[in-house]
């Protein structure tokens, strides 16, 4: 991962809130339990004043989530030209002004589709430019390593472990994980990530991105953004996704759990040299 000199020199919250909350459940027994649960609130982002979208989100990091937003969807390019970010709980926004020029909110903010799903997201017009510029660097995978990396992920997952009802996503470097967030829905998690990325001047490079979530278009176009080239996840993908993933030439696989993977595209980008310790499925 490259990583160039970050710009900090504005203001910036680190707004906290609770991830999970107690509250008691009665189970199928009629017996009264202790339980957490995922505590999921709004978060209205407002470019230089103007209300952009209101996300439904966890929290864990509100600063990277609503930058990573912006400039994934176009609203922002210049790190050097914002001024502040703040996030206020106590009214459920996240204020981002900058120097940039912005006076076509008007013209993004009606090219809006919403997407489905769990977590569900919006995407505006911008998120589609540039994808023909996109060049990512064809990565060199083991088979080893991703059961090695499919392993440390579970040591994450400590809201999902603690309460379900979110998704997770990684940033990962072999079979390391270098940064994880989890969120309600996973376009809040890749953002996040996104944003993280921008704010310390890092570069996607030979690194691997997995996520609990679908492998849909809106992931695999924010991915290829930040300029990671491998997309690993638990679940399943999209027509869609697969297609942009075969245009954008990321390596895509799903359905990764134990010893167990698909591999959509980019098979040729991983040396299979663990298949004798692969489990076999049944007949």
């Amino acid at each position: 991962m490259t990583a160039e000199k970050p710009h900090t020199r504005f203001i910036r919250t680190s707004a906290e809130a609770p991830l999970t909350i107690g509250v008691t459940a009665v189970d199928e027994t009629g017996a009264v339990l202790q339980k957490q649960v995922a505590c999921e609130r709004p978060l209205t982002l407002y470019l230089n004043w103007r209300p952009i979208v209101t996300l439904m989100t966890l929290g864990a990091r509100p600063e990277a989530l609503a930058l990573g937003y912006l400039k994934n969807q176009g609203f922002i390019k210049d790190l050097s030209q914002l001024e502040s970010v703040i996030v206020d709980w106590a009214v459920n926004s996240a204020a981002i002004i900058t120097r940039e020029q912005t006076e076509d909110l008007d013209k993004k903010l009606s090219e809006k589709t919403v997407t489905t799903g769990c977590g569900q997201g919006t995407v505006y017009g911008d998120l589609m430019a540039g994808l023909d510029e996109i060049r990512l660097p064809t990565p060199s995978l083991k088979q080893s390593t991703l059961y090695s990396l499919l392993a440390n992920i579970n040591d994450y997952n400590d809201t999902y472990k603690n309460a379900g009802a979110v998704h997770g996503c990684g940033l990962c470097e072999g079979d390391q994980i270098r940064s994880f967030v989890e969120d309600v829905g996973r376009h809040n998690a890749v953002d996040t990530l996104a944003g993280e990325m921008w704010l310390k001047g890092e570069t996607g490079g030979d690194n691997i991105f997995y996520t609990t979530g679908r492998l849909t278009s809106e992931m695999v176009i924010k991915v290829a953004k930040m300029g990671i080239p491998v997309l690993l996840s638990r679940s399943g993908v999209t027509q869609m996704g697969l297609e942009l993933a075969q245009k954008l030439g990321i390596t895509m696989i799903a359905r990764a759990k134990g010893r167990h993977f698909l591999v959509y595209h980019g098979a040729d980008n991983i040396s299979f040299d663990a298949i004798n310790t692969a489990a076999r499925p049944r007949d």
